[in-house]
């Protein structure tokens, strides 16, 4: 039993080392909550911080030749409808497929989905079989916390059952996407950057108004994108003096605002399996919701009210913003 607590650690340490790596930080209240539902103890739990490397590799002139194979059909590449499909479409290949042609064009929605994509598939196309036989352990243990994660990384293999390393997804290639959607114009791309540690520009100018931008945008995508970028990395960051920014309680104060704004949300939504397969933080309740959740794993109750206020903040920074328009 004790061989398998300890392989259990070392997949979910380096399932959050390469979450961290990827930009989507791992808050250490989640992991103290995640740890103690496994039996361990959260300073066994070693997680990477800080940003990527600063240098972003090129990406490959032309996409591998597995994702543009047969003929593409046709898709509408509004946001509204590429988050709608990118949150149920049951086969991730089949849309990044479908989406090559705007991809090709440099359509900056499309860019961002296929972006997404292949951030959630990373892990399982790396290897899909080393995939399935890390899940078979965790379905073995049956502890509450690893069965939770197996099921999560269960949906992420049945989404992603077509990629494979030919694939060639690497950080890389997400980088380089939402590089050139943000460049394109497209702020949730803009924000994601910026919260992986490569923003467009590093200056406090530039962070000050991309965070007003995406404060006053009302895009849920934008919010949960820029959210990492709001927490610990943000401490003492002269561009995010007067904002909600700097602490652990931002972080999720932007993630709930983006929720409430219409990010999808919901116990198998792509937040939160992506945060229990990749990172290993899982609800012990199947039900809950990336908010309830939070609030019952993550933040202490004299804190509550605290990240309440700063969603709240932020929500009315965008009803504030409507109003303006419509005057």
């Amino acid at each position: 039993m004790r061989i398998a607590i300890l392989a259990t650690l070392a997949l979910v340490a380096g399932a959050v080392w390469l979450r961290a790596y990827e930009g989507t930080s791992v808050p250490l209240p989640v992991v103290e909550h995640v740890a103690s539902s496994v039996g361990l103890s959260p300073e066994a739990v070693p997680v990477r911080t800080g940003p990527v490397p600063s240098h972003v590799p090129e990406m490959p002139a032309e996409p591998p030749p597995s994702r543009v194979s047969a003929a593409p059909l046709p898709i509408a590449t509004d946001a509204a409808a590429l988050r709608e499909a990118f949150e149920r479409t049951p086969d991730l290949y089949d849309l990044s497929s479908r989406l090559a042609p705007a991809v090709a064009r440099g359509e900056p929605e499309a860019l961002w989905v296929d972006s997404r994509i292949q951030d959630y598939c990373a892990g399982f196309a790396a290897s899909p079989a080393g995939y399935a036989q890390d899940t078979a352990l965790l379905d073995q243990l049956g502890l509450p916390g690893a069965n939770a994660m197996s099921r999560a990384r269960a949906r992420v293999a049945q989404r992603c059952g077509r990629f494979s390393p030919d694939d060639g997804i690497t950080v890389a290639t997400i980088l380089q996407q939402r590089q050139v959607a943000a460049e394109a114009g497209h702020l949730a791309a803009e924000a994601s950057l910026a919260g992986m540690g490569v923003p467009l520009e590093d200056t406090p100018e530039y962070e000050r108004d991309l965070v007003e931008r995406v404060r006053s945008s009302g895009d849920p995508d934008a919010y949960s994108a820029l959210s990492t970028g709001m927490g610990i990395a943000a401490s003492g960051r002269q561009g995010m003096s007067d904002q909600v920014a700097g602490s652990q309680f931002a972080e999720f104060a932007w993630q709930i605002a983006a929720c409430r704004q219409g990010l999808p949300c919901g116990p198998e939504s792509t937040l939160m399996t992506q945060y229990c397969a990749n990172g290993g933080v899982c609800s012990r309740d199947p039900g809950q919701d990336f908010q309830s959740f939070v609030y019952d794993a993550a933040i202490p109750r004299q804190g509550a009210e605290h990240v309440d206020a700063m969603v709240d903040t932020l929500i009315q920074s965008v009803s504030r913003q409507n109003v303006q328009r419509t005057m």
